[in-house]
């Protein structure tokens, strides 16, 4: 009746260029703070093979300790023990934990690496699984909840990432999927490998599943670590605060080079960040997928953020399917954790195609309104250049409740660019005429000089004001400030992150 895994299965996952569950405990949390819970727990004996195999802590290792002396509620699998696979014992530590942690009002870590539902439990296991899950939709939008993946991940334990507000994942080492290999191949005939059906590229760079991929358990570990930094403990408390080294009023004449002012050039919007915020210091989500819009959290002037924006150098910053999805998830988490949002926008509208359409870009791109629209934290946008049709209307514009917007000198807001209005508004004058071409052009120049000039949707209060791009990060920390108290009866719960 073993206590726990030996030094040979220590020496085996490390073989496999993993650490064991102790030694990412100790890379999370604070030296010298974790709690253990319930480490003596082990389960029932169920026959099948199980009377000889009852160790200690039952496959997963749950407690408490501090990550830069805040509270945090942690349980890791370890694969080890029964090969981490959830039997009724376990699940029950799970519970526990998870009912400390909503109870206690401080973040969730789960580490996974280990088996799906224990088969000798039969249906018990699969309870315990419906029991984690109730207890993540329950604390959704009530405490932060995030999940690492650092080995197996299969069946029923892939929906805990997938209900969580952030995923982790580490290239060679994660895989999840709800069915394995071996099952795709004998029910469809498919020959994927694990890492191809649902490693870590897949799910950073193709499904979306994962916010952030990460080379070692190390570094993401030490990531963990930096996003727990910046939320706060629950809903009901702001996100830490730093005392900042960058000056508030700091300019940024460099804004004037990395934009230019045509807006069918291309750009970097991760310049434009960088140059804004605290020491150019930014941590960004979901970076591989849906890369034309942007999502991250920073600091201006101390405070977090949450930053969208549009990246013009990928899909010339349009809005398709997955970039409508990615925003909103992010917008709802945001809200959830009160986090003021500032929106950068720079978008020629939602891609076109039928391929959107039959996708369901009407759906999806209705989730990114709904989440702004939803929002209650102080939101900001500033229209750097272009703001064309329902893309300009869905980037948190003042007509759906942005609480302050500001442009650049060159933006434009219009229902599209100007040649492609003449071509409807000029129609007839442009087959008219004999030289056509000149025609179009004049039309457009026309269209632009009366509908689209830098002040034109500041005079009919599209927005509060046309600022100096260099006097940009003064401007947002300058509005911030003013909505630091703003309340609009906020409700004791907010909407969390469903599946969207």
């Amino acid at each position: 009746m073993p206590d726990g895994p030996d030094e040979g299965a220590a020496r085996a996952q490390h073989a496999r260029g993993k650490l064991t569950v102790r030694e990412r405990l100790d890379l999370l949390l604070d030296a010298g703070s974790f709690q253990e819970l319930e480490p003596l727990r082990r389960h029932r004996a169920t026959g099948f093979g199980m009377e000889d195999e009852r160790p200690r802590t039952d496959g997963v290792v749950t407690g408490h300790g501090t990550v830069e002396g805040r509270p945090v509620f942690v349980r890791a699998h370890d694969v080890r023990c029964l090969g981490g696979s959830l039997g009724e014992a376990h699940a029950a530590k799970i519970h526990r934990l998870m009912d400390l942690a909503l109870s206690a009002g401080a973040p969730l870590v789960d580490i996974s690496d280990g088996g799906a539902a224990r088969i000798q439990e039969g249906g018990t296991a699969l309870a315990g699984y419906g029991g984690v899950f109730r207890r993540q939709v329950r604390s959704s939008g009530m405490i932060p909840q995030i999940s690492v993946v650092l080995g197996a991940c299969a069946g029923g334990a892939a929906y805990a990432p997938a209900l969580s507000d952030f995923v982790f994942m580490v290239r060679g080492v994660s895989r999840m999927y709800v069915t394995g290999p071996e099952t795709v191949r004998t029910l469809t005939g498919e020959d994927v490998t694990a890492e191809g059906l649902g490693g870590a590229h897949v799910h950073g760079e193709t499904s979306g599943v994962a916010q952030f991929v990460h080379d070692d358990e190390e570094s993401c570990l030490a990531d963990v670590r930096r996003l727990l930094s910046l939320l706060p403990a629950n809903n009901r408390a702001l996100p830490p605060r730093e005392v900042p080294d960058d000056a508030p009023g700091r300019r940024s004449p460099r804004l004037l080079d990395l934009v230019p002012a045509d807006p069918r050039l291309p750009y970097d919007m991760r310049a434009v960040i960088e140059e804004l915020v605290d020491d150019g210091d930014w941590f960004e989500v979901h970076a591989p997928w849906a890369a034309n819009v942007i999502c991250a959290l920073a600091r201006l002037d101390g405070d977090v953020v949450g930053l969208v924006a549009n990246q013009p150098s990928v899909l010339a910053g349009s809005l398709d399917i997955h970039a409508a999805e990615k925003a909103a998830r992010f917008v709802q988490t945001c809200d959830a954790f009160n986090i003021p949002l500032v929106t950068l926008v720079d978008v020629p509208g939602f891609l076109p195609g039928s391929a959107q359409e039959r996708g369901g870009i009407l759906r999806h791109g209705a989730k990114l309104l709904y989440a702004y629209c939803n929002a209650t934290v102080p939101r900001v946008s500033v229209i750097l250049r272009k703001a064309y049709g329902g893309g300009y209307i869905v980037m948190d514009s003042q007509s759906i409740g942005a609480d302050v917007t500001l442009a650049w000198p060159y933006n434009e807001i219009a229902v599209t660019g100007a040649g492609s209005a003449v071509d409807v508004v000029c129609r007839e004058e442009i087959e008219e005429a004999a030289d056509p071409a000149a025609t179009r052009a004049e039309c457009a120049k026309r269209y632009e000089e009366e509908l689209m000039h830098p002040c034109h949707a500041a005079e009919r209060g599209l927005v509060d004001d046309v600022i100096d791009p260099a006097g940009t990060r003064a401007a947002l920390i300058d509005a911030l400030e003013m909505l630091r108290t703003k309340h609009a009866g906020l409700p004791d719960r907010k909407h969390g992150n469903p599946p969207l």
